[in-house]
């Protein structure tokens, strides 16, 4: 199993619960879509899953390990197998793409190739390759301060791409392209876990990709689990429900801000994964 999340709770030092007993599994090779409203959660689930933050409660287990049992060495190595695609990539800017998308290798490499990889990129070719994936090959070599937050975005997808790691997260890896992008994009993800056989969880803003590219959906709101189901079986009733302190709009990935009213025809097909694209009334 990629991942075990077994009764997590999070409370932060100002005292305030993030997450709250908490379980999500995960098995190798599965893929798994995170939705729910803002403040639900999902950012801070993400953090635990990707072993960047320790749960105040609960068990973790990442590719069969529990990472808060293990010396530094072997937690580098370990977040080394897990790849993280973050809403606003952790990126320097004076960077080059080509330099950002090769560091996503650097827990696999000596620290002499990873020195000598500033100076001459070590595998020009492979961060190319990496690159066109995302329609971005032409940006190669510009400095990462010049490229529009989506671009970015996209070069933080090209890395864990070309990373290839065993266990994929991806944080709204999307929100800031446009419907026909974000979604090229998430298929380039669910093309590299079936390609690869890794276990892909993403947390998405946007419902109706959710529905579209993933077999499986959970929906968290107020720090909890509210439901864990197939895409299939996620229905109108349940989405209403997840979404009621949204102001009675189910966000999708449209433009500003992208929602949709939460009305019986809105969610007439919402039924089955194969019934996705959910769009105002009018737009195409």
């Amino acid at each position: 199993m990629s991942l075990s999340l077994t009764g997590i709770g999070l409370v932060h030092p100002n005292g305030q619960r993030a997450l709250s007993q908490v379980t999500l599994a995960a098995d190798d090779g599965e893929r798994v879509a995170i939705i729910g409203p803002s403040g639900a959660g999902k950012t801070t689930l993400m953090r635990v899953a990707a072993a960047s933050l320790r749960p105040t409660e609960g068990r973790v287990q990442l590719l069969g390990i529990n990472p808060w049992q293990l010396g530094a060495r072997a937690l580098r190595r370990l977040r080394a197998r897990i790849g993280v695609v973050h809403q606003a990539p952790p990126i320097p800017p004076q960077l080059r793409v080509v330099t950002a998308i090769l560091a996503g290798r650097l827990g696999t490499w000596s620290a002499w190739k990873a020195f000598m990889s500033l100076i001459y990129p070590a595998d020009i070719a492979g961060a190319r390759d990496a690159l066109a994936r995302l329609d971005l090959a032409d940006r190669l070599f510009e400095r990462c301060d010049r490229l529009s937050g989506g671009q970015l975005q996209r070069v933080g997808i090209a890395r864990v791409l070309y990373q290839g790691p065993e266990l994929m997260l991806a944080d709204e890896p999307v929100s800031a392209l446009d419907p026909a992008l974000a979604d090229a994009a998430v298929g380039k993800l669910i093309a590299q876990s079936e390609r690869t056989g890794a276990t892909l969880v993403a947390s998405l803003h946007a419902v109706d990709l959710a529905l579209k590219w993933f077999p499986r959906i959970v929906g968290m709101r107020g720090g909890e689990v509210l439901f864990d189901a197939p895409a299939g079986k996620v229905t109108r009733e349940m989405l209403v429900e997840l979404y009621a302190t949204e102001g009675s709009v189910l966000p999708t990935q449209g433009n500003d801000p992208g929602t949709l009213s939460l009305s019986p025809d809105a969610f007439a097909g919402v039924r089955s994964a194969r019934v996705v694209p959910l769009v105002r009334p009018g737009c195409r």
